[in-house]
């Protein structure tokens, strides 16, 4: 409990969770409200493109992450969230509401959250010492799944007895609230450094361009290259699965199961998050080979079982391996790259590793619409098997050492040690 009693910790993590609360119920609100709307998982897999579009291209607002302050950037993100998830009630109370609008609400509001999340994210090495940062990410991630978790199964539920409409309401609320926890940040200035400061247009465009070109020179000169190789086919089949979801777990029951799928998915990874220091023990590549092989045989049997409520376990396990391994990876980062390039490298690492989930949700809905959901569902089960082919075929992936042994020259940066700690 000794992070909690860093104060600007405990307000990061509060608001991350007030926000989480807010993604929770919006993503599944609008997934199923475009759903009902539009009448089949062509619709929903449409929204899954419109809204994962976003986040393929996250290495945009990498740059500004690293210029803008951090605290500024947290609380215009929330603000702009809250007055966007209105427009859904307010047109709705209108008699004017379609899938149109919620197909243009929903990617906007994920733009926005491209700055949000990259800002907290960069927040955590200016508030934490290094040697804090693995636990501080662990609370992270507990935080956003076990909100997942809870917030996931409920707004299902809550779609069926209030409708989806209404939770737009409650979403807007979550917001505004999150805003007010991070004005209560305090970043150190000095080891917040914002660039380019009112050099004008022209200086600020080319400074913006070789930012750009810094984070992937970065990523694609370094080992995380070779991580993006099984991210993305991984990638490609959640995508799809996530797009057709709501229409499997209508075939299944309805809402309510389809709270059940999202909510054991988030216990999964929040699972995985709990054990990360555990996993980190193991050589990352005999790891990710063996558990993310057993995973895939776990999401295809959830989706042919006659069981719904084996379903809905087997899919939750299979999503351990994927929280254990995100807490591993996103700590090695914010540990071997400093602080003033970090957001460009998560978000070129975001946009390039997630590239392929919005084809895979417009390709999944399609295929659902002239096939059936669970034919589908079971297919995207085996990018998992197929990223853990990826790892056991590529030397580097398969020779990766525990967690602890990875250092920037293992990651194949130049970075020395002492700049890393400078950032922290």
């Amino acid at each position: 409990m000794g992070l909690l009693k860093n104060k600007n910790f405990l307000f990061l993590l509060i608001g991350r969770i007030v926000t989480n609360i807010g993604d929770s119920i919006y993503y599944i609100a609008a997934m199923w409200l475009v759903y009902s709307l539009g009448g089949n998982a062509f619709y929903s897999g449409l929204a899954g493109f419109l809204t994962l579009l976003p986040v393929s291209l996250q290495f945009i607002t990498g740059p500004f992450v690293d210029r803008w302050p951090v605290k500024r950037t947290l609380i215009i993100t929330q603000v702009l969230q809250a007055i966007l998830i209105l427009i859904i009630p307010i047109t709705y109370y209108f008699g004017v509401l379609t899938v149109q609008i919620v197909l243009i609400v929903m990617p906007i509001v994920a733009f926005i959250e491209q700055f949000a999340y990259p800002s907290q994210t960069k927040a955590l090495p200016l508030i934490l010492p290094k040697k804090d940062l693995l636990k501080g990410n662990s609370y992270f991630s507990f935080a956003y799944q076990g909100i997942d978790l809870v917030f996931n199964a409920a707004a299902g539920i809550l779609v069926a007895f209030v409708g989806a409409v209404t939770l737009f309401l409650v979403d807007s609320v979550t917001f505004a609230v999150a805003a007010i926890l991070f004005t209560l940040l305090k970043i150190p200035q000095t080891k917040e450094k914002t660039l380019l400061q009112n050099k004008g247009l022209k200086q600020g465009l080319k400074k913006y361009f070789f930012e750009l070109r810094e984070g992937f020179s970065i990523v694609f000169g370094s080992l995380m290259a070779t991580f993006l190789i099984g991210s993305i086919v991984a990638n490609f089949a959640i995508g799809g699965a996530m797009a057709i979801l709501p229409a499997f777990a209508d075939h299944l029951g309805g809402s309510e199961i389809y709270g059940f799928y999202l909510a054991a998915m988030s216990t999964g990874a929040l699972v995985g998050a709990l054990l990360a220091n555990q996993m980190g023990k193991f050589r990352i590549g005999t790891f990710v080979i063996l558990s993310f092989l057993f995973s895939s045989i776990c999401w295809v049997f959830s989706s042919i079982v006659p069981w719904t409520f084996l379903g809905v376990l087997l899919f939750g396990i299979a999503w351990i391996p994927i929280g254990g391994t995100n807490v591993i990876f996103a700590a090695t980062v914010q540990t071997v790259v400093p602080n003033h390039i970090l957001g460009r490298v998560n978000t070129v690492s975001a946009s390039m590793g997630t590239i392929a989930m919005p084809i895979g949700s417009l390709a999944g809905g399609y295929l659902a619409s002239i096939t059936n959901s669970t034919l589908i569902f079971a297919l995207t089960g085996l990018g998992l098997a197929l990223l853990s082919i990826i790892w056991f075929l590529h030397p580097r992936l398969r020779g990766l050492p525990k967690a602890e042994d990875l250092s920037p020259k293992a990651f194949g940066l130049d970075f020395d040690e002492e700049l890393a700690d400078q950032s922290n």
